[in-house]
């Protein structure tokens, strides 16, 4: 077998002259720092492409953050800037009392409202405050005690009850005394 290649003489690679050397050397270590420094650049970049959520934005954190609630302070005295028993039935009251639902006598349906009306005023008043049945708990909401007092007497009026609108609450003790 005649072997075909001699390996017994030198061995010739794609660099022939000392012009391609320094070249290839150069070329070896500035394309891989290159690299590297784009790469730094883009990491370090404050225009990144969102990875699906913009859940750390300055505008979702602070939404976040933000107060569940506040607190409203309302001069019950001030009998001028309180809502009528029409007015709370309106707003508060009617989802359920105009149409029946979840069981809640409709308004004016006298035959429904007798027996509530025959336990009286204060009883009704409790339930609105403290809710009953599937009704929910009217008082510390949106309306004072007063304001749910009235429209309970609206209510209950229309029904066929004769109970008088409740006393306006006395004025609050200044602090100036």
């Amino acid at each position: 077998m005649s072997d075909s290649h001699d390996h017994s003489g030198p061995h010739e690679g794609p660099i022939k002259t000392p012009k391609q050397l320094v070249v290839a050397v150069l070329f070896s270590f500035i394309i891989p720092i290159a690299l590297i420094v784009l790469l730094v650049k883009y990491v370090a970049s404050d225009a990144k492409p969102a990875a699906g959520s913009s859940g750390l934005g300055a505008e979702a954190v602070a939404q976040r953050i933000q107060p569940i609630g506040g607190i409203q302070v309302k001069d019950a005295s001030d009998v001028a800037s309180l809502k009528t028993g029409e007015q709370v039935y309106a707003a508060q009251c009617t989802a359920c009392h105009a149409s029946g639902a979840a069981g809640a006598p409709k308004t004016g349906d006298t035959a429904a409202w007798a027996p509530r009306i025959a336990t009286g005023y204060e009883t009704l008043l409790n339930s609105a405050l403290k809710g009953k049945g599937a009704m929910g708990a009217q008082g510390g909401g949106d309306f004072s005690d007063y304001e749910v007092a009235r429209a309970v007497v609206y209510l209950a009026n229309k029904g066929g009850a004769n109970f008088a609108e409740p006393k306006a609450p006395a004025p609050a003790a200044s602090a100036a005394n």
